[in-house]
């Protein structure tokens, strides 16, 4: 039945892609790109036919982008937003598939192939009844309805995006199977890196300096397992699970993922209703990670933000409640060491006995090379990640995505229609990964939180490599019920940030590694306007969300001696830094100066600890771990003194070479920006096309506006931002970063 679909749009005028995008590539290929950019751009008004609705669809797009989506039932719901998701980000959308399927060799050649081999080790193998059923009992149907309607565009459209004729290749029909990834499932829940990074960090330092790096909380010891050896393992063994060409916005080692979120009582706002904010980190790249959209159908009326890869809402609002999230850093993988056996390298040894590895065969086919066959192998805890027969040992690896219902985020789908708290707390008994803490405000009045993710039950810390001997296995899941929750505090706020949520003395092992600057800086904000009888507003929120100031820097310049009791040529760059507010400004000089002081802080304290070994440690030095060192008891106050001036002579060297010998051009923003990367851009023709930047950006790692990355670079940060005000839902705000459409040419 052919249906009309209406498109009605707000549409801004058209702009050169080369000068928005701060480009002035003369590359007439480019320039051609550019025109047929604008032509392959998808129809946003006037009426469609589409086969496959049952009604007539109504799609109001605003001057911003976002789509609108009006059905009169659920399965058109779900049909047009595939639809209008596959309008805006068709080709994205193509690379996340393949990526979860393993198939990224096929049109980027041999440098996706290994991650390729990873997403087939890692697929969900189990009951695709269960799995379906977990994140809802209309789930399938949802996705059915969802990937038909992408499909429809794809059969549909006249002229495909330009990113197409880029990369040489055309995007196939999808299945609801393809919205079940575990490749990216697997970049949020990764303690399997962080186990070698840390047998790694044991066998270089020992347990007493590995403890000081580690910085566990609560604090406990390194457990290795007895007669083990595990001192020539490196994180560098799983180094292709995530990265490489592909850029398909999964973190790497130096985007971390972070996040803020807080909600805020009636009680303490200007409107007498709650207010909740959210901005998830992840890595920043053209297009978008996230999606705004809008649906409304009976049973339905959410907006938000998702991936546009996945139907429904993941963060975001409907007419009763208000959600946001950040991760809830668990651990939710274990590495096991499995022992060869020297006769026949298809057994490892389980227990006090030999098992034989289940197998099977797969293909990679690789843009411009032969196929790849592969044998995979699998113990009874999961996928072989890595074998060495020098050693006989092989990596094997147990984590919830093995387990139905792990698909991240697709149990929004039962989020998304939760009318209440309790209906918010049994929608999130079906949420699995990421592992999130899940703030919540209701137009009653209420706010709180819930800390919810599948969370193994183990005996040992998870902080090491086990071997699989029977004694380290899992016993279970934690029920929801015994995870972090608060419901209306007595102090009206509720704020989390990737800090340790868990109480004291908590009964299970869930985590030791948590981030404390950023909810530090949060509460001290939200107290000191609470000190003041303060009553918030929506711009509290939005300074908060963009507020720069650095803890780490104001605890560490402290530590500087005043400038009248220096008499050496670094007074001048003390006093710069004590007379700085500690905000961490684009135009700032002291800003810049403090940044590069706390990196040869770091490179200065790993040498102090490791030795020979600082360059194999420095990775693991940041700025609680310089503070923890600069603390210690047993350091003498005329060493600390020594190595603070000498850093700073250090950095205010390396600032000459970074950013000229004239200080008074010294800023932040000059040193520190972004280049939000598209996908293409190692095709130097296209790279003026697709991507933005660089800009000069504020804050860092540890700000709330959190901009980190490798080196001065930001690579992740604010994907997304939400400020709900529960008082007229039309006066909330929402950033996405860096927009709404993908293709480029669109406005």
């Amino acid at each position: 039945m052919k249906i009309s679909f209406l498109l009605l749009a707000t549409l801004l005028a058209p702009v050169s892609v080369a000068s928005a995008q701060g480009s002035n590539s003369n590359n007439s290929k480019s320039g051609d790109w550019n025109s047929q950019a604008r032509a392959a751009l998808s129809q946003t008004s006037g009426n469609l036919k589409i086969e496959g609705l049952e009604q007539q669809v109504t799609v109001l797009r605003d001057k911003w982008g976002v789509a609108h989506i009006y059905a009169k039932n659920q399965h058109d719901l779900f049909f047009a937003q595939g639809f209008v998701a596959a309008q805006d980000r068709l080709f994205q959308m193509e690379l996340w598939k393949r990526a979860g399927q393993g198939r990224l060799a096929e049109v980027l050649g041999p440098s996706a192939m290994e991650r390729d081999r990873y997403a087939r080790l890692l697929r969900y193998r189990g009951d695709m009844e269960a799995e379906y059923s977990s994140y809802g009992p209309d789930a399938l149907e949802i996705l059915r309805a969802f990937t038909d309607g992408i499909n429809a565009y794809i059969r549909t459209s006249r002229t495909l995006p330009i990113e197409f004729k880029i990369a040489g290749f055309t995007p196939e029909p999808w299945n609801p199977e393809d919205c079940l990834s575990r490749m990216a499932a697997f970049s949020v829940t990764g303690n399997a890196t962080a186990e070698l990074k840390n047998a790694d960090m044991l066998a270089t330092l020992g347990p007493e300096k590995s403890q000081l790096l580690l910085g566990s909380d609560p604090s406990v010891q390194f457990d290795p397992a007895a007669g083990v050896d595990t001192s020539w393992l490196s994180p560098d063994l799983l180094k292709g699970m995530i990265g490489g060409d592909a850029r398909v916005e999964f973190p790497s080692g130096q985007n971390s993922i972070g996040s803020n979120n807080w909600t805020i009582s009636g009680k303490l706002t200007a409107t007498g209703k709650p207010l909740l904010a959210n901005d998830p980190h992840r890595v920043i790249a053209v297009p978008s990670l996230r999606y705004i959209v809008h649906l409304v159908a009976p049973g339905w009326d959410v907006i938000g933000s998702g991936e546009p890869a996945l139907p429904g809402v993941s963060i975001g609002h409907n007419g009763s409640i208000a959600w946001g999230l950040t991760i809830f850093p668990i651990d939710q993988q274990d590495l096991y060491l499995e022992e060869l056996d020297p006769s026949d390298p298809m057994q490892y040894k389980s227990g006090d006995h030999w098992e034989r590895f289940k197998t099977e065969q797969t293909t990679i086919a690789v843009k411009g090379s032969s196929p790849v066959a592969l044998t995979l192998k699998f113990t009874n805890h999961g996928p072989v990640l890595w074998e060495d027969g020098t050693h006989r040992h092989a990596l094997a690896l147990r984590w919830v995505g093995s387990e139905p219902g792990t698909a991240g985020y697709l149990a929004s789908l039962s989020l998304d229609r939760a009318g209440n708290w309790d209906e918010f707390l049994n929608a999130l008994q079906r949420w699995k990964l990421p592992p999130e803490n899940m703030v919540y405000a209701d137009t009653q009045g209420n706010i709180g939180v819930q800390s919810a993710g599948l969370t193994p039950v183990r005996s040992w810390t998870g902080l090491l490599p086990i071997p699989d001997d029977g004694k380290h296995e899992w016993t279970g899941f934690i029920p929801l019920d015994q995870l972090p929750r608060i419901s209306n505090p007595a102090e009206g706020f509720i704020a989390t940030a990737n800090h340790k949520t868990i109480p004291e003395g908590y009964k299970y092992k869930v985590g030791y590694v948590w981030s404390p600057f950023r909810i530090q800086r949060i509460r001290e904000a939200l107290q000191r306007l609470l000190n003041q009888q303060h009553k918030f507003t929506l711009a509290d929120m939005e300074m908060l969300q963009s507020d720069v100031l650095s803890l780490p820097a104001r605890e560490l310049i402290a530590l500087l001696p005043e400038p009248s009791q220096i008499s050496t040529s670094e007074a001048l760059w003390v006093k710069v830094l004590h007379t700085w507010d500690d905000r961490l400004t684009q135009q700032s000089q002291g800003a810049v100066v403090y940044e590069v002081w706390e990196r040869q802080l770091q490179r200065a304290v790993a040498a102090k600890i490791a030795g020979a070994d600082s360059a194999r440690v420095a990775g693991y030095v940041g700025p609680k771990q310089v503070l923890e060192y600069l603390r210690q008891v047993s350091l003498a106050p005329a060493d600390r003194r020594l190595l603070l001036l000498t850093t700073l002579a250090d950095a205010v060297n390396e600032l000459k070479k970074l950013e000229g010998r004239n200080p008074s051009k010294w800023t932040w923003g000059a040193l520190h920006t972004i280049t939000m990367r598209h996908s293409l851009d190692l095709q130097p023709e296209a790279k003026p096309l697709v991507d933005l930047g660089p800009l000069p950006r504020p804050g860092d790692g540890n700000t709330v506006n959190a901009t980190g990355g490798a080196g001065f670079t930001q690579t992740a940060g604010a994907s997304y931002r939400e400020i709900f005000d529960l008082s007229n839902w039309d006066n909330s705000r929402a950033i996405n970063t860096p927009g709404q459409s993908g293709q480029p040419g669109s406005p």
